[in-house]
Parts: C-alpha cells; sequence; structure tokens
C-alpha cells in the first residue's frame, strides 16, 4: 500500500516551548531584574573596606556578649519578658475582635454593599501596610512610651493580615447551611451563629494563633523604638555598652520565638 508523503510543512514543523512574544518578554524582565540589581548595588555604596573585616568584627562582637550576664534576668529581663507576652497576647485580641468586624464588612456574601465593601478593604489595606515599627513611633507619640504603645500598635497592626484571611474564610462558607436558615426565617445573628462560625471557626482559631507567634516576634523588638517589652531591655543594654547584658536580652528572644512556634505548631496541629 502506498501512503502519501506528509506535506513540506508538516515536515518542517518544530515545537517551541515559549512564542516570540514570550521569549522577548522574559528578556526583558530578566535584563530589568539585572538592571535594578546594579543600580541598587551603585546607590547603597558598598564601602569594601567595611567587609574586609565584617567576620572579624563579628566574632570581636560575640566575644563581648560571653559570658552572659544572668544576674541581669530578675532584675530586668524577666519582667520584661512578660510584659512582652501580655503585649502580644493583649494585642491579637483586640486586633481579633476589630479584624472580625472588618471581615464580615469585606465578604461579599455577607454584605451585599460595595460602599461597605471598599472601606472594609480600605481599613484593611491601610493597617499592614504601615509596618508595626512605624505604628509603635505614632502611639508612643499620643500614650507615651510604655506597653500601651507597643499593644496598640500590634493590634491596630494586626487588623489587615487577620482580617483579610477571615473575610476569605466567610467567603468560601457554604451556602446550603446559609440558605436553609435564611429559608426557615432565621434572624442575621442567628444566621451568622449557626450557619458562618462552625464553618469558620477552625480558620478563625488557626488564623488567631499563628497572628499571636508572629506578634510575640514583633512586641519582642518594639521597645527598640519605645513600644516596651525585651525592645526596651535590649536597647537600655546597647545605650550603655553592657554586651554581656545583649548577649543575654538575645537570647532570651531567641527562647521566646522558638517556644512561641512550638506552640503555634501543635496549637494548630489540633484545630485543624
Amino acid at each position: 500500500m502506498i501512503t502519501a508523503a506528509p506535506p513540506a510543512a508538516a515536515r518542517l514543523r518544530r515545537w517551541q516551548r515559549f512564542t516570540l512574544a514570550q521569549r522577548v518578554t522574559r528578556s526583558v524582565f530578566y535584563l530589568s531584574v539585572l538592571v535594578a540589581i546594579v543600580w541598587s548595588l551603585r546607590s547603597i555604596e558598598i564601602i569594601p573596606e567595611f567587609l574586609y573585616d565584617a567576620p572579624q568584627q563579628t566574632v570581636d562582637l560575640f566575644a563581648r556578649m560571653w559570658p552572659i550576664d544572668w544576674a541581669w534576668y530578675p532584675k530586668v529581663v524577666h519582667g520584661a519578658l512578660i510584659e512582652t507576652l501580655h503585649t502580644a497576647t493583649l494585642g491579637t485580641i483586640l486586633a481579633v475582635i476589630m479584624a472580625s468586624l472588618v471581615a464580615v464588612m469585606v465578604a461579599r456574601n455577607i454584605t451585599r454593599s460595595v460602599v461597605l465593601n471598599s472601606i472594609g478593604r480600605f481599613i484593611l489595606v491601610a493597617t499592614r501596610s504601615v509596618h508595626a515599627m512605624i505604628w509603635a513611633l505614632f502611639f508612643v507619640a499620643v500614650f507615651g512610651p510604655g506597653a500601651l504603645a507597643g499593644t496598640m500598635a500590634i493590634a491596630i497592626h494586626s487588623i489587615g493580615f487577620t482580617g483579610k484571611f477571615l473575610a476569605e474564610a466567610i467567603e468560601e462558607a457554604k451556602p446550603g447551611p446559609i440558605e436553609a436558615l435564611v429559608a426557615a426565617g432565621a434572624p442575621p445573628l442567628a444566621v451568622l451563629l449557626k450557619g458562618y462560625w462552625p464553618q469558620v471557626k477552625p480558620a478563625f482559631l488557626s488564623i488567631s494563633v499563628f497572628r499571636w507567634d508572629i506578634n510575640v516576634r514583633e512586641s519582642a523588638v518594639l521597645g527598640l523604638v519605645g513600644g516596651g517589652g525585651l525592645g526596651m531591655a535590649l536597647d537600655t543594654a546597647l545605650s550603655n555598652l553592657y554586651w554581656d547584658q545583649v548577649g543575654l536580652v538575645l537570647f532570651v528572644i531567641f527562647v521566646v520565638v522558638m517556644a512561641a512556634e512550638i506552640v503555634t505548631a501543635l496549637t494548630r496541629s489540633r484545630i485543624i
């Protein structure tokens, strides 16, 4: 049996991973990244002399921190540690309360008003776009230095993160139970508590615990700008050049962050 030869166009067809437009776009992107890196290196004005002795300076710095001044822990660090944990915990509680209200405004399956949705999204973006250190500086100017300023900074900064994920969890709720409650004539509060809350509860608890873990880390350094806690103890030791006390505070921060990470992982595994 004689078969016809394939046409010339079929024989010359060649597979390519990217089209010409895609290759040009990728090349422009890589070139832009390279230009940005070179421009950044020139802008920050790296001094080679400082880089040469950086390892020696690092070793010398850690040598000054040893041995750690453990006697300073009961005098100052222990109280600062408790203040840091209280700041993170209270700030997280306030953030969850405020973020829950904003999340209800943002969730489109609950709030049908475009105006309220836009206001809620603006609050989420505005609170999380400003760093906690900047919020701490603002509240230090309002309330004065101390744990109150740090707590408010943690609370306001956490609204954006917590509210965004809570709103997404609410929008992913299954509509079946909600429609059944509405059809039965349940009031809006009952729909929230009996329809949405059982579905959102695991995500709500998981997000809250995860945010508390983040806030423990952030509250540990807010004292550098007057937010109280371990950061204030660290700032005092640095200002006085007491490097053995600096080593103690850094060690305590490391232990607290690791402990918070372990507690958060165990709690989330039980919740999820």
